[in-house]
């Protein structure tokens, strides 16, 4: 039982890097964001990649969420460059993604018997997981303090303010959507290492999940205040992989858990009436939820 208990929290922490990522398109920019579906496993597969080549299980990481970032932009480039929309634009990078995952792979599905990861015997899985998700969080906090994160928070509430004060909402977009993909690639790459295998179709449905856990954290702890936009998607991560923890002790089947997931969306959506109607203010360098 403890096993299980340990093994849900490590998944849940696992998954909130994604969440912050997806919680950043959202909850910030307001933007429907489809191609992390593509970006998660490109996160695994130049993790792969790399560690087939014996590179550093670290520097992998760091490899795929740069990875992720290129991702991102090309997104951003689709939409407000091109002018396509912003939910064709993540489908078609998430499309694309598909053949190019396929490509650095080699093969659908590598896995990383004998290599070096950064999950290892000598330290304990959790505390490894626990510090590179603190980073990711200290590290965003701190970015939205900044003159680049105000403008961020900015867009996603009023981008025609960004734009009579001189700044490109072009940009900022371009910006937001780099560091989300870059985040849920890392993720990508953190999960791959924790199975022990990449698959070029381990990216399916994850907008989907990530925004249940986003959308449960805005319902748990939404309405406090001071609790910061990435806490909510970290609480919101570990209770939804608890969610389906508690499912699958039931007996539920693997494949009814995606099922499973839509009503939880559902039962969130309508305690909140509606994920883009929630009102957002800027307060202390954070997007806060209001009814």
């Amino acid at each position: 039982m403890d096993k299980i208990v340990i093994s849900t929290l490590e998944q849940g922490l696992i998954f909130a890097v994604v969440a912050i990522g997806v919680y950043i398109t959202y909850k910030i920019l307001d933007f429907p964001d489809l191609s992390v579906d593509g970006t998660f496993p490109l996160g695994a597969a130049v993790c792969a990649l790399g560690l087939m080549k014996n590179i550093n299980p670290f520097i992998c990481c760091l490899l795929a969420f740069m990875a992720g970032c290129i991702g991102g932009f090309f997104t951003g480039i689709l939409h407000v460059k091109l002018k396509i929309d912003a939910l064709m634009s993540g489908i078609l990078v998430m499309t694309g993604l598909y053949s190019i995952n396929l490509r650095i792979m080699g093969k659908s599905n590598v896995p990383f018997f004998g290599k070096e990861l950064i999950f290892s015997d000598k330290v304990n899985k959790l505390v490894v997981i626990v510090c590179i998700l603190a980073v990711v969080k200290i590290l965003f906090d701190l970015f939205l303090k900044t003159k680049r994160g105000f403008l961020l928070i900015a867009v996603g509430d009023n981008d025609q303010m960004v734009t009579s004060l001189g700044v490109s909402k072009d940009n900022v977009k371009i910006l937001g959507l780099i560091i989300s993909n870059g985040f849920v690639s890392l993720g990508g790459a953190m999960t791959a290492q924790y199975q022990g295998y990449a698959e070029v179709s381990m990216g399916t449905g994850v907008v989907v999940m990530a925004l249940a856990a986003v959308i449960i954290g805005s319902t748990i702890l939404g309405k406090v205040s001071f609790i910061k936009g990435t806490t909510l998607a970290i609480v919101g991560a570990i209770v939804y992989k608890v969610a389906m923890a508690v499912a699958l002790q039931f007996r539920i089947e693997p494949q009814d858990l995606k099922l499973i997931t839509a009503i939880i969306i559902v039962v969130a959506l309508s305690c909140n009436g509606s994920l883009f109607s929630l009102k957002r203010r800027v307060k202390g360098g954070e997007k806060v939820a209001t009814n």
